[in-house]
């Protein structure tokens, strides 16, 4: 929850010098408060909430005054600058048109960006998902029928690593929009999670804490707007429906929906097509009536008595379409190891909510890296557990682009992600891909991507620590217009489409029989009590428990071992001495090896490489490759000091390559090397490929395990034994060369 990350014992105005303040000419002294508000034409004001052992700085007049709200959220070293604009005449859009944008910039982060632009292109996951986050906080309180475009951006202005800027973005758009003059009705709370599988107490009272203290935020943000003195617009029209409209059309149609919304033999589809039947006769006979009214008055008026006659049944009748009860869940079915190619798979279906998922591994090369600016500041940050949500068309009887992943899509996979990886074991061997895809749609696909991914991966044999599962509670509530409050309400359990769209809250809490991994709260209504929250807590950890049953009946535990055609890992140990021979020239082996094999080598430390195998038989050549090609059965045969013939088999400007025996790697013996004279190329020398030269062995390079070779030594007088390997016999050409030439060479 985003609240949680504050907590603060007091509010306070921001003190920004020890003393009072003179100005040249004036005689009085001026207060901590007329000082700030000279900078900027007496429009700058700020002020400070505590937060514990952090403080929440808040200010506006400074920076980006044209907008109609601006301000700057600041925390330790972190500021967030966020504007609000909204055009004064209405759009043709029948809908609120919001855009939010979160961007962070490298520059905040002190670096320049990587890209071979080196500027900020497009959007990361990190800036869509907070700017959706701030979307869905406050797009419920701008009136009904404020259809005004409406743009609030977020520009990250420093970043310290250690307080987190989506926080204080969700935090400077409520402060932009109460401070500036479009009609909107914060400031706000907003409520996401993420969680270690702790306890349901423990969750709710973050969840009190977090509230309690977001109320000082709140009351600093009031208090701007107070010394301010903000005056909202009056827009131009609100599109509401005419009442006389919604009034015929109840008479209309009302009965005929409430034998649609009772009738439970109805599914998705067909529901929908009888709502859809009586709104198209309702609408000629509007016609005739209201020949003036235009189709979307008309279509917004139906839609208005439709709302009321569903949300009737549910508050008066305690009764939903489908038949069930306020708490029961739908019917649930479960399947595992849906293809045996597949390293892990799972179907998930309830009601007519279908998820496939799979489970594939990879290397731990292929893990994600971390965001962009926490890259920046903190290094690259590997994730070896991965979760991606897809919803095409067709689950929902639909035709649509299939392009790449679009903004809903990222969320509903990042909140099943976030319910599963605390499950996920740290040192797992693997990366870690659950693919989610969506066949079927009628309500809370997110929550039915957390039940699949948590079978696919018990099925695949990753040892997770319990097995989750999701929930979505809904909410409808019968408002006291008077007052201004709730004055009934009904929570329901795993709702249907059709309830999201009608309700006022689709509430959705992931975890284990143990504790909580995951909460996500979109909420329709200005606000509700905290009371009805918890009561949504408790209410979805009973359904949690019941779905976590049925999935047990298919899977309760990991698999003891992953499938047989799953990837392998194993360790190699290659000593020094051999390694620029396993790697080859210019890692020409291990290319060869990875073309050839389709594994993957990553070196761990000096002597130790891991290699990554697809599939059991690919390690097999992989084994097969490496053993050939680091086979070297008269390495051990060579004497520190002795003399041996060498074939040069290459030419090069540096030096001649050379073999001392046929199996051999091909070795450099350099120029400085080759003769006591200095030489700029071997052909000064007269050498020629195939040519037999005596060279002397000083052993192996300590640094990276070359061999040592040695021409220009030999020249001299003395005389050595100058041994052949491949007959294992030597010549004697004289007494060996003293140990004073050879410590010179080495």
């Amino acid at each position: 929850m985003a609240a949680c990350r504050h907590c603060c014992s007091c509010l306070r105005l921001r003190p920004l010098c020890d003393g009072p303040s003179r100005l040249p000419g004036r005689d009085r002294t001026l207060t901590q408060l007329q000082v700030r508000a000279l900078w900027g034409g007496a429009r700058f004001r700020s002020v400070a909430v505590d937060l514990g052992s952090r403080k929440l700085e808040i200010s506006s007049g400074k920076l980006a005054r044209f907008a109609d709200g601006s301000a700057v959220v600041q925390s330790g070293d972190t500021a967030v600058m966020v504007t609000a604009v909204s055009k004064t005449k209405p759009s043709p859009s029948q809908f609120m048109p919001l855009v939010v944008d979160y961007r962070q910039k490298a520059a905040a982060a002190g670096r320049i960006p990587t890209n071979y632009l080196r500027r900020e292109i497009g959007s990361s996951d990190k800036e869509i998902l907070t700017s959706r986050v701030i979307d869905r906080s406050i797009r419920p309180l701008f009136p009904a029928g404020y259809f005004y475009d409406t743009q609030v951006l977020c520009n990250l202005l420093a970043v310290d690593g250690v307080n987190e800027p989506d926080i204080l973005a969700i935090n400077g758009a409520s402060v932009a929009l109460s401070l500036s003059d479009i009609p909107w009705n914060g400031p706000i709370v907003m409520m996401e999670a993420s969680a270690e599988n702790i306890l349901q107490q423990d969750f709710c009272h973050a969840i009190k804490v977090g509230v309690k203290y977001t109320q000082q935020i709140i009351q600093g943000i009031q208090q701007l707007v107070k010394e301010i003195g903000v005056t909202k617009r009056t827009p131009q029209k609100l599109f509401t429906p005419s009442p006389e409209i919604v009034e015929y059309i109840h008479k209309l149609s009302m009965e005929r929906l409430y034998a649609v919304f009772t009738d439970y033999e109805h599914d998705k589809i067909s529901r929908d097509e009888a709502v859809n039947k009586i709104r198209l006769d309702t609408e000629e006979q509007l016609k005739e009536k209201f020949p003036e009214a235009d189709t979307f008055e008309i279509i917004e008026s139906f839609n208005v008595v439709a709302k009321e006659v569903f949300r009737s049944i549910i508050l008066n009748e305690y009764k939903r379409c489908d038949g069930r009860d306020l708490t029961s869940l739908r019917n649930i079915n479960c399947e595992v190891d849906m293809f045996k190619t597949l390293h892990g798979s799972a179907l998930f279906q309830r009601g007519q909510t279908q998820v496939l998922c799979t489970v594939t591994f990879d290397s731990l090369e292929s893990s994600m890296k971390s965001d962009r600016i926490i890259t920046a500041i903190n290094g690259i940050k590997d994730k070896n557990f991965m979760l991606h949500y897809e919803f095409p068309p067709y689950a929902t009887n639909e035709i649509g682009k299939v392009t790449g992943v679009n903004r809903r899509e990222l969320g509903h996979g990042a909140l099943a992600e976030k319910a599963l990886y605390p499950v996920i074991p740290k040192d797992f061997p693997f990366t870690i891909r659950v693919t989610s895809e969506v066949l079927e749609s009628n309500g809370s696909s997110s929550m039915a991507s957390a039940c699949g991914g948590s079978l696919a991966l018990m099925d695949a044999g990753v040892p997770i620590s319990s097995a989750v599962a999701g929930v979505a509670i809904g909410l409808v509530t019968k408002n006291n217009p008077e007052k201004g409050e709730i004055e009934d309400y009904r929570l329901l359990t795993d709702i249907l489409g059709i309830e999201d769209y009608n309700g006022d809250m689709d509430f959705k809490i992931a975890g284990t029989n143990k504790g909580i991994t995951a909460l996500q709260a979109d909420i329709k209504l200005p606000g509700i009590p905290i009371k009805i929250v918890m009561e949504a807590i408790q209410q979805a950890s009973v359904a949690k428990k019941e779905i976590l049953q049925i999935m047990n009946k298919t899977i309760s535990k990991p698999r003891a071992s992953r499938k047989e055609n799953g990837p392998v890992v194993e360790t190699i140990q290659v000593p020094l001495s051999k390694r620029a021979k396993f790697v080859g020239p210019g890692g020409y082996h291990l290319k060869k090896l990875q073309a050839e094999t389709g594994v993957t080598v990553s070196q761990v430390d000096e002597e130790t490489f891991s290699v990554f195998a697809p599939t059991p038989s690919a390690m097999h050549e992989a084994r097969d490759f490496i053993t050939e090609i680091c086979k070297d059965d008269q390495e051990q045969q060579l004497e520190f000091g002795a003399v041996y013939t060498a074939t040069i088999t290459e030419i090069r400007d540096t030096g001649v390559m050379v073999k001392l025996y046929p199996n051999m790697t091909a070795v450099l013996l350099h120029n400085t090397q080759l003769d006591q004279r200095k030489i700029k190329h071997p052909t000064a020398l007269g050498l020629e490929v195939g040519q037999e030269i005596q060279v002397k062995y000083f052993g192996r390079d300590p640094a990276d395990g070359r061999m040592r070779l040695s021409r220009k030594v030999l020249q001299s007088p003395a005389t050595s034994v100058v041994k052949t390997l491949n007959d294992r016999s030597s010549i004697v050409m004289g007494e060996s060369i003293s140990q004073s030439s050879s410590n010179s060479t080495q």
